[in-house]
């Protein structure tokens, strides 16, 4: 039987490397990849028209170039530059107005206009966390400035502007952008989707075959035989590709693994179930296709779980993307361990079971053998009764 499960697993490996399809999940992570080629993260040209020049003006000019995501743009006066945001040629337009120096040296509340492109979110936040980055750091050195000029020490001064020591903790997938969060949730819904799909394919061609349906065995090797090309896939997906996009990654190679091999696992047993519901190859596609989306957005990278109404938690506990998602998050970008992780791989591992057991269900269901099962139980506490009705009484 051993022998039979490795030829098995040995022959659909093979098979689908002679026909690499698998190889399209890292075209098109590398489509989706092509929106950073030019720079738009980190070169978010924002005009700044100054009407003070002054000292203080040109530093926080200065201190802008600085900025790793803006490229600063100096215009004469802001009806040039609405009119280059106007024609998406900026992402903000910034005015330092007249009498800046003076008021802030003044201790007067300062105004700076902005006027932004509301239609790019990802690059208005960068923008507006830098900006505000900025102007804290300049206003804090010149509040430092005057008060040690009115006689304050040092210690004295950072008492009274920082009464509070923070201390800044690495949280959920911390990167360079929003897309940093969602990138972990997009790939571990790629990386089920697409192994749900061979997987459930490979279930349903190897129970139409012409000359019958294969044993058991033979069924569970072809499918372990495509566990190693998806494992590989992962390496790319969690290990190679956030390093090449500039993303924090902090798994080891073995610790990838270790967290996919359960995911193959519970997907297997929810591929099972699918294949018994679905029962026919078209299906896959008419349906598989359009659950990627809700179950992306169930899984907790774009709105919070515990945001979300009670039933719809209950849902999205109830995929393994889910936990997956939380786990490989939790290792590759907030640096925990994976024995943090535990209760994750169980409920990945649990799901993918209870799934398992249901698909096996249905297909005795479906193949009578329940019934069979039913009749004989009958059928025994039946002679059984019979026995216990002409066992002699003894009076």
């Amino acid at each position: 039987m051993l022998k039979l499960f490795l030829s098995s697993a040995v022959k659909m490996f093979f098979y689908m490397l002679m026909r690499p399809m698998w190889l399209l999940l890292l075209v098109s992570v590398s489509l989706m990849s092509l929106v950073y080629v030019n720079g738009t993260i980190t070169n978010l040209p924002v005009a700044i028209v100054d009407q003070d020049h002054t000292t203080t003006s040109r530093s926080l000019i200065r201190s802008l170039n600085t900025s790793s995501k803006i490229d600063v743009l100096t215009y004469e006066n802001s009806l040039q530059a609405y009119d280059d945001i106007n024609n998406r040629k900026l992402f903000a337009v910034f005015t330092i107005p007249r009498d800046f120096e003076k008021r802030l040296l003044n201790g007067e509340d300062v105004t700076i206009p902005a006027y932004g492109d509301a239609s790019s979110r990802l690059a208005n936040g960068l923008i507006q966390v830098d900006i505000r980055g900025i102007y804290q750091q300049i206003l804090t050195e010149y509040n430092t400035r005057v008060m040690r000029n009115s006689g304050f020490s040092d210690p004295q001064i950072n008492i009274i502007l920082s009464p509070i020591k923070g201390q800044t903790m690495p949280l959920y997938n911390a990167g360079i952008s929003f897309a940093a969060i969602t990138f972990p949730g997009l790939l571990v819904m790629l990386l089920q989707h697409t192994f749900l799909i061979a997987t459930t394919r490979t279930n349903l061609t190897l129970h139409s075959l012409p000359q019958g349906k294969p044993p058991k065995i033979v069924i569970f090797g072809s499918l372990c035989g495509l566990i190693p090309i998806w494992l590989f896939l992962s390496l790319v997906l969690f290990g190679l590709w956030p390093w090449v996009l500039g993303y924090r990654q902090l798994a080891s190679i073995p610790a990838i693994l270790v967290m996919t091999f359960p995911l193959l696992l519970g997907v297997l047993g929810l591929s099972k179930l699918l294949t018994e519901c679905l029962h026919r190859t078209e299906m896959i596609y008419l349906t598989l296709a359009f659950l990627t989306t809700p179950v992306f957005y169930l899984s907790g990278t774009i709105w919070p779980l515990d945001a979300m109404p009670l039933w719809v938690q209950t849902v999205s506990r109830m995929l393994p993307s889910t936990w997956a998602t939380n786990m490989i998050a939790g290792v590759n970008q907030m640096g925990l361990d994976l024995s943090d992780n535990l209760f994750n791989i169980f409920m990945i591992l649990f799901l993918g079971a209870i799934y398992g057991s249901l698909g096996f269900f249905i297909a005795a269901l479906r193949e009578g053998k329940i019934r069979g099962y039913i009749r004989k139980i009958k059928k025994f506490m039946h002679s059984n009764n019979q026995k216990i009705d002409n066992k002699p009484s003894i009076n």
